[in-house]
């Protein structure tokens, strides 16, 4: 049976929607048996697809974003066997959800290397300029090889 990684930010347009397609990618090349989803701690933007803006950046380094956003559930929390959040809000956000009880829910900064001087947040780049997106895609594919080595090891 394949591992589910569920990953979350504040409303599924940007960042988490872009570490579900290039996770997916990544698993894909690795042959990693994964169930990759996305989700947001809020549902402003519930069916709706992801930015624009992100969708052109995650295109230009050959991602296709084609998720419609949704807002993360308990049952989410209890289907997965790896919740990655965004950055620290949505982390204790998803601690308060599952009441307490988050041995699941990481953050992606958990699967960056010290070599580079990684924030502990990704940033949100939507009120940003088109620098912000492509920043999340460099810190997204430099965790998702380790988030893959983290399930093989589980």
């Amino acid at each position: 049976m394949s591992k589910r990684v569920l990953f979350v930010c504040l409303g599924n347009i940007c960042r988490s929607p872009t570490g579900e397609a290039v996770l997916r990618q990544v698993a894909a090349a690795q042959n990693a048996e994964l169930a990759i989803d996305s989700a947001g701690t809020i549902g402003a933007h519930a069916g709706e697809p992801a930015d624009a803006r992100m969708r052109q950046a995650a295109s230009r380094r050959g991602y296709q974003l084609d998720s419609l956003a949704r807002q993360v559930t308990r049952q989410d929390l209890r289907d997965h066997d790896l919740v990655i959040a965004m950055d620290r809000q949505n982390y204790n956000d998803l601690l308060n959800l599952a009441g307490g009880a988050g041995d699941r829910i990481c953050m992606l900064s958990d699967f960056l290397d010290d070599l580079q001087d990684w924030p502990q947040d990704v940033p949100d780049p939507y009120y940003g300029g088109s620098d912000g997106f492509e920043y999340v895609l460099d810190m997204i594919e430099a965790a998702c090889p380790q988030i893959i080595n983290r399930l093989s090891r589980d």
